[in-house]
């Protein structure tokens, strides 16, 4: 499409997307921008696209006019097992690697599909666990899926699909994951659509890895045909948030089209037959580049990568190392006295948190622990635990911790809104309902601006989207007594 649009309109619009949302519109894309915002316009209750550019360029852009730009900006079109080779990868190498190294000592994996659009891939990545994990009873495996578009998150955890969402797709998976819907739809069975935890995260601009919004000590992430959308300079600092995120020896899976020396130069590049993943190094120092994996190598443990995929080889150019903008701090050992930078009183429990970001559960819970002990009063000790528990599966105690920070200090907002997430992932949605109601009706009385405590930077504004948002996504009979 040949813009018609003003060209220096179509130039401010541009700026102030990439500024304020971190999309990428060179004047060669100009078009995809003018069409993004004819459609757009109506939703605006604008007459035309030049009008609502003027208006979109007349203040600052709120949340709301975010999402909705960002929802007609970007290709909301995916599938379930798009990318073959990735899924492949994934279930003959990496997963059983992570499976193995797992199995005798803590049984818990932790996955995020980053710009999950309408939940194809999220979904996809439960349906192939199901397969590898004969006992999922025994694993405590989370299932991060976020986007920004809350349009695509409520289709999403609605689970319906149509013919389009399997193009590509092996008749086997519809057949023993769906069942027949209305409309020559399908839907998702219950059991995998439980797995997965929807969640409204703008990449370019929340924070994360965060124990409020559930985005720390991840195993793998999935950010697949995301950051094409972004300038340089905010497709690096979503990168370096990812890293953050993962833990050490953690995987970032992002699409051919976006591979980049530079951009990931925080990681070691493992090539595979078709294919090059990111793996997180268990250091800061400056990473290597491994060679391309040997398609005929068995791995010498079942999944595991052979030891030849994380030797340097000039075959791939060495990135240019750039220092990380967060280096991860070391984990402590229970016992181990804090460096002299956390000795400060509070030292336990950032050792908790430490640890608790590397998925060093066992460990974050005894500092926890110690922080309770030395200060029984402060709730904020029992909210950070009850994250620990909640990551570890153990539900019931970590509401005991919500309800005792609770009776230490009724109007604890992160309590209220951490007890509202507890009863989602149980499924007792009305029970979290309330509790995320209670959540709003605190947060009134903060300014939108204000960073609320133990939030990791979260405003009371943007808790309040992002429970608006939850409640949106909820099944109606939640509303009813579900």
């Amino acid at each position: 499409m040949r813009p018609t649009l003003p060209h220096p309109l179509l130039s401010r619009l541009s700026e102030l997307l990439a500024a304020q949302t971190g999309l990428h519109f060179p004047q060669e894309r100009w078009g995809d921008l003018e069409r993004g915002i004819a459609a757009a316009a109506p939703v605006f209750g604008m007459p035309d696209p030049e009008s609502c550019a003027r208006w979109l360029l007349s203040a600052p852009l709120a949340r709301n006019r975010i999402e909705i730009l960002a929802s007609h900006l970007t290709v909301g079109e995916t599938y379930f097992f798009r990318d073959k080779r990735s899924f492949e990868l994934l279930e003959q190498h990496i997963l059983p690697e992570l499976l193995h190294a797992r199995g005798h000592t803590e049984r818990r994996l932790r996955i995020w599909s980053a710009g999950c659009c309408t939940g194809e891939e999220p979904y996809s990545i439960a349906m192939l666990l199901d397969r590898l994990i004969p006992r999922p009873t025994d694993w405590n495996v989370t299932i991060l899926a976020t986007d920004i578009n809350p349009a695509f998150l409520r289709k999403a955890a609605e689970g319906m699909y149509g013919e389009w969402s399997f193009r590509d797709t092996p008749g086997w998976i519809r057949t023993r994951y769906f069942k027949h819907g209305k409309n020559a739809r399908f839907e998702i069975q219950p059991r995998i659509r439980k797995q997965v935890t929807f969640s409204c995260l703008n990449l370019a601009d929340d924070i994360y890895p965060s124990l409020t919004n559930n985005t720390n000590a991840m195993d793998v992430i999935f950010c697949r045909n995301v950051l094409m959308y972004f300038t340089v300079a905010q497709a690096r600092k979503v990168i370096e948030n990812l890293r953050r995120s993962l833990v050490d020896g953690g995987w970032l899976i992002v699409s051919a089209a976006e591979t980049s020396n530079s951009l990931f130069s925080g990681f070691t590049a493992v090539g595979f037959p078709g294919a090059v993943f990111y793996r997180k190094p268990a250091n800061t120092e400056s990473p290597s580049v491994a060679t391309t994996c040997p398609a005929a190598t068995p791995a010498p443990l079942p999944g595991t990568l052979p030891p030849e995929c994380l030797v340097a080889d000039a075959a791939l150019a060495t990135p240019q190392h750039e220092a990380p903008l967060n280096p991860d701090r070391p984990a402590l050992q229970p016992g181990e006295r804090p460096p002299p930078e956390v000795d400060d009183g509070a030292g336990p429990s950032r050792a908790a948190r430490t640890c608790a970001n590397q998925g060093k559960l066992g460990e974050a819970a005894e500092w926890c622990e110690q922080a309770i002990a030395a200060d029984k009063l402060n709730p904020a000790h029992l909210y950070l635990l009850a994250t620990i528990r909640q990551e570890q599966g153990h539900h019931e105690p970590a509401a005991q911790s919500l309800m005792r920070a609770l009776y230490l200090d009724p109007d604890f907002v992160l309590a209220h809104f951490a007890l509202g997430n507890l009863r989602l992932a149980q499924g007792r949605h009305r029970e979290a309902e309330r509790h995320f109601r209670n959540t709003l009706a605190l947060l009134q009385r903060h300014p939108r601006d204000e960073i609320l405590p133990e939030s990791d930077g979260l405003s009371a504004g943007r808790l309040a989207e992002i429970i608006t948002s939850v409640l949106s996504s909820l099944p109606r009979a939640a509303s009813v007594g579900a």
